[in-house]
């Protein structure tokens, strides 16, 4: 590597210079000169603070795998003879979980004779579509596979989106005075 292709520190372009200069170039200024496309003819290098990009580099990276959601799919039992209570706590836990951005597989066991009257399952199935209401989407329909019923349901983002901003409106109301 006789010469390279030399940026500066503020991004303007030096022209092609002898390797040895651009080196002393950067040390004068208490930089580093650091190669970026080594494959170019000349190779392309930079001045800059080497320790400061990678810091930043891995903050960004950081932040990135902060902001990424995990979606897992959480699962959900049900009793074709399930109690009212029952539900409703069962199906409080699948909104939660669709809140949270998961998807969840809703099963529904059947034991014995209950195989014999799967309608009584897609009874509860759609119980729980309906109580879930419209920011819920089933991804996976119903399906008997032996003594289970399932079914997927995911949450729309747009839903999610919708319940954010009427939530920041209610928050909005309740922070003004009465007398206004």
């Amino acid at each position: 590597m006789e010469s390279v292709r030399l940026i500066d520190q503020d991004g303007t372009q030096r022209g092609i210079m002898p390797t040895r200069e651009a080196l002393a170039l950067a040390r004068s200024v208490e930089l580093d000169l650091v190669e970026i496309a080594p494959t170019a003819t000349p190779p392309v290098c930079r001045i800059m603070d080497y320790g400061k990009f990678k810091f930043d580099e891995a903050q960004r990276a950081k932040e990135s795998r902060r902001r990424s959601t995990n979606v897992g799919i959480k699962e959900m039992k049900y009793r074709p003879k399930i109690g009212a209570g029952d539900f409703e706590t069962k199906t409080r836990l699948v909104e939660k979980f669709l809140g949270e951005g998961h998807k969840v597989k809703v099963t529904i066991m059947f034991r014995g004779r209950e195989t014999a009257h799967p309608e009584l399952g897609r009874r509860i199935l759609d119980r729980i579509v309906e109580r879930l209401g419209e920011g819920t989407k089933v991804e996976a329909a119903a399906k008997l596979d032996g003594r289970n019923m399932t079914m997927v349901l995911g949450s729309e983002r747009r839903a999610k989106a919708k319940n954010e901003s009427a939530r920041a409106a209610t928050v909005d109301v309740a922070a003004q005075p009465d007398g206004e």
